[in-house]
């Protein structure tokens, strides 16, 4: 029955056993006290009294008189009447007694302990006499040689006290009431808020639903981050760690230890869309080697009918694929696309080319028909030979092919340079083709849309295990204020409603500069494209320039 209650309920319960508990400790603590403390207050006040009669010139006179009991008696019982004690007893060294409260006790001997006040000395005691238990003081009496020569006991009765005490105890009584009450009464507001934070499930329920549910958590292929409204983050499982590039997170750490965004080493755009907690639908993002798609959404709690109140929103959960795989064929795709257009634009090219040669021939201009010949295949195989005299990987070279091919489809002339002889065996082919490819569009768009004459120029430098492409246009230019924007997914200077810049537009530029950064290279943007004066450059009416430096380790095979 226990296991069944809700966290509430049991601490509702406990904490209503520890104020019962408390209280009584408390009312127990305090009668003891509150007795102890009315004895010695009693004591205290009789030692006032005693001593002041004590003291009283008078009282030693009238101890020499020969009937002191004349004389003392009205005084005593003034002095008791204005002291408000019980009894106030003047008696001779000898225990006889000069005044009582009771007439018919006059002239008997004094009942309690005197020895000590026979020595000079003030005492109090708790003793029985002749009107019960009482707390009383006894004082000497001294002539000036210090000689005693009477005592003095004023007390009152244990009946006074206890009745002093009773008023005491209805106080404390009342205040460990009050302590009850006001206990009981937060016990039930907490255990209220408790049931509706839990949801009335016990600690045993709420252990076995967080075993449910960090099991989900690690289970899951996406990756999952919770963060909290402090910018902790709270949990994630192991396949957050390994797409953000975290240390896994111990199963035994408290939300104490949550590392804080600032401290995880994160990309500015995810780091940034973390602490802004705000609501996001597949978003990508960018990190040095992985495109990530991913999902923000505010956690927050039920939201209470009875009341009407918004929920609580606890932070924010984000859930994180990875895109890369999908990216990688999309590029190749992309790739077998422009190859495919390439081809597409040398048929019809070469088909215009064919028919030209034909009708030459048929007009019987034969030495015109070869010239005209001879100097296309020239053309062709000079492009050729200069790429793979620079760089030997056939794809590449087949890609820079095609894209000639599309540019001059275009209107746009594309020349390459070429120095040195490189080895690019030992980079991924397919960042290549990314870095070239999107740099290559790019060039040919920007030229496009500037006034002729339309270039872009390919520039490959070969080193000692390096390759560095240089890109330039003749078109309008970059804003230097936008340099870090273009290299940012999503951000594009195409219009909307150009052809080339729908869907997907903004894409190029950042998968360049992941591959650069995922190769170990680095990549510069400047407005020295092809009016600028340099080596190879043309008139123009301005134009970008992207140089690439890309590092092209040798081959393992090759080394041994």
């Amino acid at each position: 029955m226990f296991h069944s209650w809700s966290i509430a309920r049991r601490l509702f319960v406990a904490n209503l056993l520890f104020v019962l508990v408390l209280t009584a400790v408390f009312g127990a603590f305090s009668v003891v006290e509150a007795r102890d403390r009315a004895y010695d207050d009693a004591g205290i006040r009789m030692r006032a009294i005693a001593t002041s009669i004590a003291n009283n010139p008078f009282v030693l006179q009238a101890a020499a008189a020969p009937d002191p009991t004349a004389s003392l008696q009205p005084y005593a019982m003034e002095v008791m009447a204005d002291a408000e004690a019980d009894f106030i007893t003047i008696m001779a060294p000898d225990r006889t007694r000069w005044t009582h409260p009771r007439p018919e006790e006059i002239g008997g001997a004094y009942i309690g302990t005197i020895e000590p006040a026979l020595r000079g000395e003030t005492f109090t005691e708790v003793t029985a006499g002749t009107l019960g238990p009482s707390v009383r003081t006894i004082a000497p009496v001294k002539d000036p040689e210090g000689t005693v020569k009477a005592l003095v006991a004023a007390g009152v009765t244990v009946r006074t006290v206890d009745t002093d005490l009773a008023q005491r105890l209805g106080v404390i009584g009342g205040i460990a009431i009050g302590v009850l009450i006001f206990g009981s009464f937060a016990s039930w507001l907490l255990g209220r808020y408790l049931r509706t934070v839990t949801r009335g499930w016990g600690p045993e329920q709420l252990a076995q639903l967080f075993a449910y549910y960090e099991s989900v958590l690690h289970s899951v292929r996406e990756g999952l981050i919770l963060i909290d409204t402090q910018g902790k983050a709270v949990m994630y499982n192991d396949q957050a760690a390994e797409l953000l590039g975290l240390q896994p997170a111990a199963a035994d750490r408290s939300p104490d230890q949550a590392p804080r965004l600032s401290e995880l080493p994160l990309e500015g755009s995810l780091k940034a869309l973390f602490e802004s907690g705000r609501t996001a639908h597949d978003e990508i993002h960018l990190t040095g080697s992985r495109i990530l798609v991913v999902n923000q959404a505010p956690a927050a709690g039920p939201t209470s009918t009875r009341n009407r109140q918004k929920p609580a929103v606890y932070g924010t959960v984000a859930t994180i694929r990875d895109r890369t795989e999908i990216e990688s064929l999309g590029t190749e795709l992309e790739t077998m696309k422009t190859l495919s257009d390439a081809l597409r634009a040398q048929t019809h090219e070469h088909a215009n080319r064919l028919h030209m040669i034909v009708s030459l021939l048929e007009l019987g201009r034969t030495p015109e028909a070869l010239e005209f010949a001879t100097k296309d295949l020239e053309l062709s195989q000079q492009l050729t030979d200069d790429m793979l005299a620079s760089v030997d990987e056939p794809v590449m070279s087949a890609l820079v092919m095609g894209k000639a091919a599309e540019a001059h489809e275009r209107g746009v002339e594309l020349s390459v340079r070429t120095s040195g002889n490189a080895d690019v065996r030992g980079v991924e082919i397919q960042d290549l083709v990314t870095i070239l490819g999107n740099l290559l569009d790019n060039a040919i768009d920007a030229a496009a849309a500037g006034e002729p004459p339309r270039k872009v120029e390919l520039a490959v430098g070969a080193g000692d295990a390096v390759v560095e492409l240089t890109v330039r246009d003749s078109g309008p230019g970059i804003d230097p204020t936008s340099i870090d924007d273009i290299l940012q997914y999503g951000y594009s200077t195409k219009s909307p409603h150009d052809p080339r810049g729908g869907h997907g537009r903004g894409v190029g530029l950042a998968l360049v500069r992941q591959a650069v950064r995922r190769l170990n290279g680095r990549m510069s943007i400047d407005n020295r494209g092809l009016s600028d004066g340099g080596e190879g450059s043309v008139d123009g009416t301005g134009g970008a320039r992207f140089h690439v430096v890309l590092p092209a380790p040798v081959p393992k095979e090759e080394k041994a």
